[in-house]
């Protein structure tokens, strides 16, 4: 096409309908408020390179989930976004080559025209565009002009009209379903139910998976995790809870989560961390979080000097692999400490010894922290006659408001271990907070009940807004 025709579609009748060949539009119902598209009209229908596109079955719909990088040359700015799944077609390529792609449909505003279009989604990172508008979808509507750009941008900036791209966020949407593993050795635990609830009813695909049941493939091209014949592809998180006693084979299979890019609130070596009571405190200690004077021994025969280490009888004596109250025994006097270190010693096992706080008077407190915040806590009793709290062991609980000191020293003590979801335990002793213990799968039944706090809903919540960024970095790296 000359200068001189190019000019007379200009002043003609019919300039409103011409475009150049190439245009920026936007995609509104994918919160893409502008990208450069190419013109094709040698391509029957239209396409758009996405990433992370993934298939989710959500209330009897097949949705694809996707991320976009809206600039060309630019892979830090991803837009993420969803769209129903309408079928799988075959579609070639410039060069012939034929691929199933999912197709969507949605709407697109070029200037001031909005209207519906297929789009089917590819990986076009090598492409020097990141969408193709075929002729299919500009039949009737436009004419293109082969050597003009931006037709219809200029023509707005010459009226002085403003970009129609500025009213779409650009901002990653959270109301994007995801495809969440619960990693439990049974579906029927209140905890893991809890949360396979709340993350249905916040629109997402929760599975649960026998973590012990799974077996990986570590290579370092494809590293791959097997469940019952089939491998775990396409998760966007995982929600760890891994049982004390299993925790090295459960860290594993988190840990090729990790290396598998999908996100998950607690690290497998935070998990490590606080399953290890020694080397959890002896953190806590680095980082100033409070605690009761403890000491430590293995076949140590200076039992005396032991025992006075937190201030004599009476003292709490822990094996470090006990849980929920297991392995914890409170020695009133010196002889019976002697008697009960001597005791575990024989069985060849590790030994903590901590002061009794006498006045926290058989309580403690559990504060539920989910990213940085508690969100819940309860104050727990033990029974009558009990020292140990521990709602396993016939203690009750309410809810409590905790002091400004004691908030930040579960929040300090969850940030030292590394967890986004903790359970921290704290006693109130005579000098301030103390630090019990750091739990890295918190029980949420008692929790929940004594609060009203809809713990689980809050998880899932913080594992939606951070899952979405963590996306969004690993786009970066690569």
């Amino acid at each position: 096409m000359s200068n001189r025709q190019r000019s007379n579609f200009s002043d003609s009748s019919l300039s409103g309908r011409v475009i150049g060949w190439r245009e920026h539009v936007a995609l509104p119902q994918l919160n893409i408020p502008k990208i450069k598209a190419k013109i094709d009209t040698g391509a029957r229908s239209s396409a758009l390179h996405a990433f992370n596109i993934r298939e989710l079955s959500l209330g009897g719909k097949q949705i694809m989930r996707f991320q976009v990088y809206p600039q060309e040359e630019n892979s830090c700015n991803a837009i993420a976004a969803k769209a129903e799944l309408q079928e799988y077609r075959e579609i070639r390529n410039s060069g012939g080559v034929a691929q199933l792609r999912p197709i969507i449909t949605t709407n697109i505003q070029l200037g001031s025209e909005i209207w519906a279009i297929e789009l089917s989604l590819t990986d076009r990172e090598a492409m020097g565009f990141r969408m193709f508008l075929g002729r299919e979808d500009i039949r009737n509507k436009f004419l293109v002009d082969q050597v003009v750009r931006f037709f219809k941008a200029r023509v707005n900036h010459e009226n002085g009209a403003d970009s129609p791209f500025r009213t779409f966020r650009t901002s990653y949407s959270q109301e994007l379903p995801m495809k969440i593993a619960i990693l439990s050795q049974s579906a029927n635990l209140y905890s893991t139910r809890r949360l396979r609830e709340a993350g249905q009813e916040q629109g997402h695909d929760m599975r649960v998976i026998d973590y012990l049941r799974c077996y990986m493939n570590i290579t370092s091209k494809k590293p791959t995790i097997v469940y019952k014949g089939k491998p775990l592809e396409n998760f966007d998180a995982i929600i760890p809870r891994v049982g004390a006693s299993k925790t090295f084979y459960g860290t594993a299979v988190v840990r090729q989560f990790e290396v598998m890019d999908v996100f998950s609130p607690n690290a497998s070596q935070a998990i490590s961390r606080s399953r290890d009571k020694l080397r959890s405190m002896q953190i806590l200690a680095r980082e100033g979080v409070g605690l009761p004077v403890t000491g430590f021994a293995h076949a140590t025969q200076d039992i005396d000097g032991l025992i006075e280490t937190v201030g004599g009888a009476p003292l709490v004596i822990k094996l470090l692999e006990g849980t929920q109250g297991i392995g914890v025994v409170l020695a009133e006097t010196y002889q019976a400490a002697k008697s009960v270190i001597e005791a575990f010693r024989g069985l060849d096992a590790n030994i903590l010894v901590q002061e009794f706080i006498k006045e926290a008077g058989g309580a403690d407190l559990r504060c539920f922290v989910v990213g940085g915040q508690v969100i819940a806590a309860m104050k727990r009793q033990g029974a009558e006659g009990e020292f140990r709290s521990n709602l396993h062991r016939g203690g009750n609980a309410q809810a409590i408001k905790l002091s400004a000191e004691e908030t930040d020293t579960a929040i300090r003590a969850a940030k030292a271990m590394g967890l986004k979801v903790a359970g921290v335990d704290l006693l109130r002793s005579n000098h301030g907070p103390v630090v019990m213990e750091v739990n890295s799968s918190p029980g949420l039944e008692g929790i929940e009940k004594a609060t009203d706090v809809d713990v689980a809903g809050k998880i899932i919540e913080f594992i939606a807004a951070n899952a979405a960024e963590l996306d969004h970095s690993i786009s970066i790296r690569y």
